[in-house]
């Protein structure tokens, strides 16, 4: 039997650790391994036209499986394109091994061609980054690589330059055993009893719940309805803690809605359940508050804290269900849930009447109607800017739906290239691309892959020729809009001509019937809908104080807008509210 050379080792650990596919563009230093993914039939080799795509897909479809993938970049360049879509992964917690192949080993430090310093370059979005040198590092290198990515739930960056891969393994290395899964953390006794003691103690406590709620759905549930809380979340845990929830009351945020705001301000106990919220000028500085995290790094840097308690939020819900003491005034409750439906009543009138009829489309009329017409278990993947307002607002969960986006990092160009991971990670589910025309264009290229891999990924491209969000930014801060305007083709034209189907939609009657096509074809398709570019584009007054930027009353005017099935909901949750 012939010896493995590194790079062989090297996938055949990766395969080991679950690995199915390695994202990537071939390339010189890179050659040993792709060639090495070749022959080995449990890793599939993703071949995209842009780096950056690689690690987005990658990404998203460690996000959606919760399992390790892969992607790699050749020496220099290649690998520097994977720097975007790694600080992504990195930043939404999925774990991810990049592969930065290197220049030879003996020019390292001589400026040569195509030099970079990639251990170095990939540390701030990563949890490990180092270089295999020397083939006796293999395999404990890579593995350590591995466990960083899963146990800590983020990016590992391994540099192997390629004359080091093409060499020989070592004779006696040793290959460890995996972790491939995470350990269930629970907080220290005397963290339980304090916090059970701040929860009797408070006649009024809400709930604010983030990505880190994922898998506790029935908990949270369960906890608020014994202490009378109304349960708010921000924009990442919506789709953990939305559906099903009769104490919802919205999300609060630069994007946000509902009575979310209230309700963590009014209380006199917040607790912060799984969630690194980034904005604290919306978060309550005159109220008790305790934050519950399995990250100990991120609990107590976004507000000042009465409690901080490390632990699953899961199994940190389970030790206090039994222990709190139930609660019996919902007067608390019972406002706030009245307060969401009287908000959402409000904005819903602004952006649904007579929408169904106006030219150009309202892009939240497109977004009501994909909700309304995509599967149960559909993903959706969206893009940064205007189209994160239509996916929090319209997109409805349902604990099977997922909902991904560049939500930490904030990069345009995100939807597609997550929509690539997604989709080879389950051909069978319907994945949907809320594309902007400036994110879709700025990595345009690979509509291609979607062709090439025959992936049945489903493109809504909200087109209305402007980075809507930025005009936004500038309006807020009493700028005029410049340089934001796109000339574009027509890009159902531009899909047909790379093999895919496409259909152009100008007419709200238009839109249902393009979207139930392109929802049955059965390869890629694109849906380009021609949308109002001044939608929530013109606050209906300026306020001096929105000069700042995104300051609370400046989104609280600007981005009110419609909010879907949301208000039906906070309907039927004002129903079960107990009258007099």
């Amino acid at each position: 039997m012939a010896k493995q050379n590194v790079a062989e080792q090297f996938v055949d650990i990766l395969a080991r650790a679950g690995v199915r596919r390695m994202y990537g563009v071939v390339g010189d230093s890179l050659n040993p391994v792709v060639d090495a993914v070749r022959r080995n039939a449990a890793i599939d080799w993703v071949h995209v036209r842009h780096e950056e795509v690689a690690a987005f897909a990658a990404g998203a479809e460690a996000q959606v499986t919760g399992k390790l993938t892969a992607c790699a970049g050749s020496c220099g360049p290649g690998n520097l394109h994977l720097i975007n879509g790694l600080y992504d992964a990195h930043r939404s917690m999925a774990p991810v091994l990049a592969l930065a192949s290197h220049i030879p080993s003996s020019e390292i430090g001589l400026s040569y061609f195509q030099e970079t310093h990639p251990e170095r370059l990939f540390q701030e979005c990563s949890h490990y980054s180092e270089m295999i040198s020397n083939p006796k590092q293999m395999p404990r290198l890579l593995q350590t690589a591995i466990q960083h990515a899963i146990g800590q739930r983020g990016v590992s960056v391994v540099t192997l330059p390629g004359d080091v891969a093409d060499q020989p393994a070592p004779e006696q290395s040793f290959e460890s055993a995996l972790v491939t899964s995470r350990p269930t953390i629970r907080p220290g006794d005397a963290e339980i009893d304090r916090l059970v003691e701040m929860i009797d103690e408070a006649d009024k406590v809400t709930l604010f719940c983030g990505a880190g709620t994922a898998g506790a759905h029935a908990e949270v549930m369960e906890f608020a309805g014994r202490v009378k809380s109304p349960v708010g979340h921000a924009l990442r845990g919506k789709e953990w803690i939305q559906y099903d929830n009769p104490y919802d009351v919205g999300m609060s945020g630069l994007l946000g809605y509902g009575a979310a705001y209230e309700a963590t301000h009014e209380c006199e106990l917040l607790i912060l359940v799984g969630t690194d919220f980034p904005y604290n000028a919306f978060l309550p500085d005159d109220v008790r508050i305790a934050q519950i995290d399995v990250r100990p790094e991120v609990i107590g840097r976004r507000s000042r804290l009465d409690l901080a308690v490390w632990g699953d939020v899961r199994e940190t819900l389970r030790c206090l269900i039994p222990r709190v003491r139930e609660k019996t005034d919902r007067r608390f409750l019972d406002r706030m849930l009245k307060k969401h439906a009287d908000a959402l009543e409000g904005v819903v009138k602004a952006y649904t009447r007579k929408v169904d009829k106006r030219v150009p489309i309202h892009p939240e009329y497109v977004a009501s109607v994909l909700d309304e017409l995509a599967d149960d278990d559909a993903v959706f993947t969206v893009d940064t800017g205007m189209n994160n307002v239509w996916a929090a607002r319209y997109i409805s969960p349902n604990g099977r739906r997922r909902i991904i986006g560049s939500f930490s990092h904030g990069s345009m160009a995100n939807a597609m290239p997550m929509a690539i991971g997604a989709q080879l990670a389950d051909r069978d589910r319907q994945v949907v691309s809320m594309s902007g025309d400036g994110g879709f264009t700025m990595l345009m290229g690979d509509f291609l892959t979607l062709v090439q891999q025959d992936l049945p990924v489903k493109i809504v491209l909200f087109n209305n020729s402007a980075l809507g969000m930025v005009e936004l930014e500038m309006l807020v801060a009493g700028l005029p809009s410049y340089g934001t305007t796109d000339v574009n083709p027509d890009f159902a034209e531009v899909a047909r001509a790379c093999g895919a189907y496409g259909v152009r939609v100008e007419k709200p009657k238009q839109l249902a019937g393009a979207l139930k096509d392109a929802f049955r074809h059965k390869g890629p398709a694109l849906v380009d809908v021609v949308t109002d570019p001044n939608a929530l584009s013109i606050p209906p007054k300026i306020k001096a104080e929105m000069v700042t930027g995104f300051a609370l009353s400046a989104s609280k005017i600007v981005l009110d807008g419609g909010v879907g099935r949301m208000l039906q909901m906070a309907r039927s949750n004002l129903r079960n509210v107990p009258r007099p």
